[in-house]
């Protein structure tokens, strides 16, 4: 029995603080809808939250960050819960967090840390460890300052002053610098070289002419499931935050004219740690070589408008606010509301059930109808030439040899400006002032 508690027992017991200070930006505060979605995150690391202490503060203390009152309250938490964690909200400034780890006893971090460890758990392929490694070296490098501060209250190898000016301190602490310098610029050749790739593979794309479509969204909003209905492609969809990472492309055909590329990317949420934006441009610059965005909100989540809002600043952040986007509101089967949200440019759809799928289908095509159509062509034989053209230009479905070579093929507006005099039963489209 024994055995078994051990087993089931989760890896941590935290307490979440947070802070509400005016003397903060709006997006830096917490408040009972922030501290919600940090317990959420807990528990997608594999923790369990014991209690949640949210302050209201007019300024935060530089250095407890919560005030030396609410600092003892939570190391009394600590001591009846036993818990092995303190979780903040808010962002710590090294020292504070330095300070705080001193006062509970217990190990402390903020927001931005526990989405890295989140992050470092399900990163799969070799691509989002790398993104992963370098975020999480980002993150230390401002922090070995105080990592070190123990070493700066001893003397020197002297015995006159401290470490801080000339100990084995400072050596210990330059050389980690150095060590994690030359790791990230490491990394971001590495990811340099990444980029490269997806480079060249994009170039591919561009030169067959096929459209790329990046599904994007806050986290658990339903984009795998999403990649799922529409190609089948056996993403595991959990309802966990951050349950997909690694971006997954798939060829989709959206029409009997279109096929385009499809990727899930990794989701947004509020207060995304930068160095994790940073970190994962090479897997978000997909955004910014998109021809459509599908941005997937979920509907039945009370506060989906300010998750709209926060993935919409953050196309922006990323360059990517002039590509096209349709708004896909996921999860239309839970919603409870009187009105669905509507409009030019969006759909309402349940990745879950299939329903309104194909009205999604349908608008993906008339977003991305760059005049492409499945025509018959009669070639003569002394244009056989044309069909070598039509191979390069065009996707060619079938070829029969009879009176005339006869091909049934998808063409685009350049291949049928070619070959339209062999287009069976075309009539040139008329302009607007003909009518």
């Amino acid at each position: 029995m024994r055995e078994q508690t051990e087993l089931t027992k989760p890896r941590d017991i935290a307490i979440l603080a947070g802070l509400s200070s005016p003397r903060l930006d709006a997006k830096d505060n917490a408040d009972e809808e922030s501290m919600e979605e940090l317990e959420a995150l807990v528990e997608t690391a594999g923790g369990e939250a014991a209690v949640s202490v949210l302050q209201n503060r007019a300024a935060p203390d530089p250095r407890t960050f919560i005030g030396e009152g609410k600092v003892t309250e939570i190391k009394e938490l600590v001591k009846v819960t036993e818990a092995t964690t303190v979780i903040f909200d808010n962002d710590l400034s090294p020292s504070q967090m330095r300070v705080l780890t001193e006062e509970l006893g217990v190990q402390v971090l903020d927001r931005s840390a526990l989405i890295l460890d989140i992050f470092a758990q399900r990163a799969r392929t070799r691509e989002g460890r790398l993104q992963v490694e370098l975020a999480q070296y980002q993150y230390l490098l401002p922090r070995l300052t105080g990592m070190w501060t123990h070493l700066e209250r001893q003397a020197g190898t002297s015995g006159k002053g401290p470490i801080g000016s000339k100990g084995p301190g400072e050596t210990q602490l330059e050389t980690d610098r150095r060590h994690i310098h030359r790791k990230i610029d490491k990394l971001k050749e590495e990811l340099e070289e990444v980029r490269r790739v997806r480079g060249t593979q994009r170039q591919r794309r561009m030169k067959n002419e096929i459209p790329v479509v990046a599904i994007v969204g806050y986290t658990n909003a339903g984009k795998s499931t999403l990649l799922n209905a529409l190609t089948g492609a056996g993403i595991p969809a959990n309802d966990r935050l951050f349950d997909t990472l690694d971006t997954t492309s798939r060829l989709l055909t959206v029409s009997d004219t279109l096929d385009v590329v499809i990727s899930d990317t990794v989701g947004f949420i509020r207060k995304l740690p930068h160095q994790l934006v940073d970190a994962f441009k090479a897997t978000l610059e997909e955004l910014e070589y998109a021809d459509l965005l599908l941005h997937v909100i979920d509907i039945s989540n009370p506060h989906w408008q300010e998750q709209a809002q926060i993935v919409d600043s953050l196309i922006a952040e990323l360059g990517a606010e002039q590509t096209p986007c349709l708004r896909v509101y996921n999860k239309s089967d839970l919603f409870w509301g009187d009105i669905r949200p509507h409009g030019e440019d969006s759909v309402n759809i349940s990745a879950k059930t299939g329903e309104g799928v194909d009205s999604l289908l349908q608008a993906i095509d008339k977003l991305l109808d760059k005049g492409t159509r499945r025509v018959t062509l009669h070639l003569p034989y002394d244009k056989g030439g044309l069909l070598d053209l039509l191979y390069r230009e065009a996707k060619v479905e079938s070829v029969e040899y009879a009176e005339t070579i006869d091909v049934v093929a998808v063409c685009n507006p350049k291949a049928i400006g070619t070959v339209k005099p062999y287009i069976e039963g075309w009539v040139e489209p008329k302009e607007p002032w003909e009518d």
